[in-house]
């Protein structure tokens, strides 16, 4: 099949935004915004936007490179990337995109960013789809100075550090299959979008600060105010075999309004069971 996702981007200041989009030959009357997780890009969405693109829906559909992933500009050498920054990331990115009635899907890292946005911007969003995460990390206050100083000395320790070559593509698309768990023909377009080739040799994309550990995360009852806050029609996905914590019981309670929904597949269950998770989005976007 002929694909018909193009790939294109936007500047915000001095930095650009790449990103996804499922051309369409219709009116778009709502958008989808895909969302990734930590050192991914926009490509792991790219079996569910397949899905999209088969059903021929009058949805503009996107996927974002997070800054520091996939083909968007890197933070500069004197900046980190602190979870709340990303909020506001999202947030100019959708003012840039001029994006109306829009439906926010995330995936781990993008799950939390999507639900905070949802909770601080509820008019701006119609609906919220998480994917393996759900409630923000949070630990309790105690931890804050250790917290602190291990995210300090993760970034002297960067600064120390010189960008290595990868071996192969090979060596790189094996290292990202035994992370994920995933096949090589599944995770294949998500290296791909993270590999460049400079003189000669393979190097990763992605910022490498995105390594450096947060020097910062919300207490318990900030992420359940979070949660609280939340109105819109709220999906959230797991993979039976995805992280244990997310389905405790006491975690999902913090879940005021949310239908929770199991499909099969590790944590990158978007890219197993791609037409379930689909079909899962689309009932929440076409009941609003």
């Amino acid at each position: 099949m002929r694909t018909n996702i193009a790939a294109k981007q936007i500047k915000i200041d001095d930095r650009m935004v790449a990103y996804l989009e499922v051309q369409q030959t219709t009116t778009a009357v709502k958008t989808v915004v895909f969302i990734h997780g930590w050192m991914d890009n926009a490509a792991s969405f790219h079996a569910v936007m397949k899905q999209v693109e088969e059903h021929d829906l009058s949805w503009r559909v996107i996927a974002i490179d997070l800054p520091g992933h996939g083909h968007s500009t890197h933070k500069s050498a004197h900046h980190f990337y602190n979870f709340h920054d990303y909020i506001d990331d999202l947030h100019r990115i959708l003012v840039k995109l001029k994006a109306v009635d829009v439906y926010l899907v995330g995936h781990s890292l993008g799950a939390l960013i999507a639900s905070c946005y949802s909770a601080a911007f509820p008019e701006k969003v119609a609906g919220l789809v998480q994917i393996e995460a759900h409630v923000p990390l949070s630990e309790s206050p105690e931890q804050s100075a250790e917290r602190l100083r291990n995210g300090i000395e993760s970034r002297e320790h960067w600064r120390e550090k010189f960008p290595r070559a990868i071996p192969s593509k090979q060596g790189a698309i094996k290292m990202r299959m035994r992370a994920t768990k995933l096949r090589e023909e599944t995770v294949l377009p998500i290296v791909e979008r993270d590999l460049q080739l400079i003189d000669g040799q393979w190097f990763w994309r992605h910022d490498s600060k995105l390594k450096c550990e947060s020097v910062y995360r919300m207490t318990q009852e900030q992420a359940q105010a979070i949660m609280s806050a939340i109105t819109v029609p709220h999906l959230v996905i797991l993979g039976q075999r995805g992280y244990h914590y997310l389905q405790n019981p006491q975690i999902l309670s913090f879940l005021v309004d949310a239908q929770i929904e199991m499909v099969e597949g590790d944590h990158h269950c978007h890219l197993e069971s791609p037409q379930k998770v689909f079909e899962l989005i689309l009932g929440l976007v076409n009941k609003n």
